[in-house]
């Protein structure tokens, strides 16, 4: 059966995460049946990372702040988590289904597969950004 978005509902959820008047940090995207459809938001990064279980599939939409001692600014990134459970179908669905979340969530400056939690660390996710950002400018031993 094909997989549909709820789209307007995640386009809700998506530039709740992209206000800079919410608290709101991240998004989550979920399967219901044939639908993805949003599964939950907030502001604390770990009530984000419990959702990632082993028997989960989901896409989420985080901000992280970033930057250096010279400017401090908000990046996204698109996450898709897949927990070790998940059957080689399912796994193989997911790719494919990516894009109908790439239709409502159109801007992040890097995008992660993850199936490993430790990968899911705030630390290892804003080092990525980091380097995806471009100039640094923090005062750094060399």
């Amino acid at each position: 059966m094909a997989t549909n978005i709820d789209k307007e509902a995640c386009r809700e959820a998506y530039n709740e995460v992209r206000d800079d008047n919410t608290d709101i940090n991240w998004a989550v995207f979920k399967y219901e049946g044939p639908m993805i459809v949003p599964g939950g938001q907030g502001v604390d990064y770990e009530e984000f990372k419990n959702m990632c279980t082993d028997d989960a599939r989901l896409f989420a939409y985080v901000r992280f702040t970033t930057g250096d001692a010279m400017s401090k600014r908000a990046k996204f990134t698109l996450i898709t988590w897949i927990g070790e459970n998940i059957s080689g179908l399912q796994r193989a669905k997911v790719s494919t289904d990516k894009t109908l979340v790439k239709d409502v969530v159109q801007n992040y400056a890097k995008e992660f597969l993850i199936s490993d939690p430790k990968e899911l660390e705030e630390d290892y996710i804003c080092d990525e950004l980091k380097k995806a950002g471009g100039a640094n400018y923090d005062a750094q031993a060399e």
